[in-house]
C-alpha cells in the first residue's frame, strides 16, 4: 500500500493521508509500564512481529517521501461486535449461555494477564482524528487503566446475574500462550494533549455492553 502511493503520488500534487494499524502486542515482553510512543518494541507472536514491521515501514515512508502516514498503537479496543476468538467476546458470549442454560463450563488460559481494554467506537475517533493533523505522527490509544482477565470474567458473570463464578470457569493449558504477554498499560497523554482525544467509555460499561448485547442474543435463538 505504501509503496503504491509513493508510485502514484511522489511528484504530484495528490497528497493522500495513510493510517497505519498498529498494535499494543507490539510492546510484548514490555520495557516500561506504562508503554508510551517511545517505549522499545519487543514482540512476543508472530502477530507482534507484524505489526513492528508494519509500524515501521509506515515511519520509514514517513520520513523518506514526506508522507501523511500516521501509526495508531491501539490498545485492546472491544465492542459487541468483536468475534468469539478474542477473550473479550469469547468471555461475555459464554456467559449468556452459561446464564440461558445453554453452556456448561467457560474454558480459560492465564487468568492473571492484564489488558488495557478500551471501547472500539471511541478508539474510532482518535484514528479520524490522526489523519486531520496538519502533520503525521504516531500516537498510543489507551484508557491508561489495566485489569486482570479473572477482573473481565468476574464483572461479566456479575453482569449476568451469577455470584458464584468460579464453579462455572475452568482452566486449559490448551489457551496458554507460548510466549505470554503479562502486563499491557498504554499511556494516552501524547493523544490527549495533540489530539484533545481521551476514552468515553468506562471498563465496567464496556464489559456491561457486551454481555447485554449477548444475553439479548442468546433469549433470543
Amino acid at each position: 500500500m505504501l509503496e503504491a502511493i509513493r508510485i502514484n503520488t511522489v511528484g504530484g500534487s495528490r497528497k493522500p493521508k495513510f493510517y497505519q494499524a498498529s498494535s499494543s502486542e507490539m510492546f510484548g515482553k514490555v520495557q516500561d509500564v506504562p508503554q508510551r510512543e517511545s517505549t522499545l518494541l519487543w514482540p512476543r507472536s508472530p502477530y507482534g512481529v507484524a505489526k513492528v514491521f508494519g509500524h515501521y515501514m509506515t515511519i520509514n515512508y514517513r520520513e523518506s517521501y514526506n508522507f501523511h502516514a500516521s501509526s495508531g498503537i491501539l490498545f485492546n479496543h472491544e465492542s459487541p461486535r468483536r468475534g468469539p476468538e478474542f477473550v473479550t467476546r469469547k468471555v461475555t458470549q459464554s456467559v449468556a449461555r452459561i446464564a440461558a442454560g445453554k453452556q456448561d463450563k467457560l474454558v480459560m488460559g492465564n487468568l492473571d494477564a492484564q489488558r488495557d481494554w478500551g471501547f472500539a467506537g471511541d478508539y474510532v475517533k482518535a484514528m479520524w482524528l490522526m489523519l486531520q493533523q496538519e502533520v503525521a505522527d504516531d500516537y498510543v490509544v489507551s484508557t491508561g487503566e489495566t485489569h486482570a482477565v479473572r477482573e473481565l470474567v468476574e464483572l461479566a458473570f456479575s453482569i449476568a446475574g451469577i455470584s458464584n463464578w468460579q464453579d462455572y470457569v475452568t482452566q486449559s493449558e490448551a489457551f496458554m500462550r507460548p510466549a505470554e504477554v503479562d502486563l499491557l498499560i498504554g499511556d494516552p497523554t501524547k493523544a490527549k494533549e495533540k489530539l484533545g482525544w481521551q476514552t468515553e467509555t468506562s471498563f465496567e460499561e464496556l464489559v456491561t455492553m457486551m454481555v447485554e448485547n449477548d444475553l439479548r442474543i442468546e433469549t433470543q435463538s
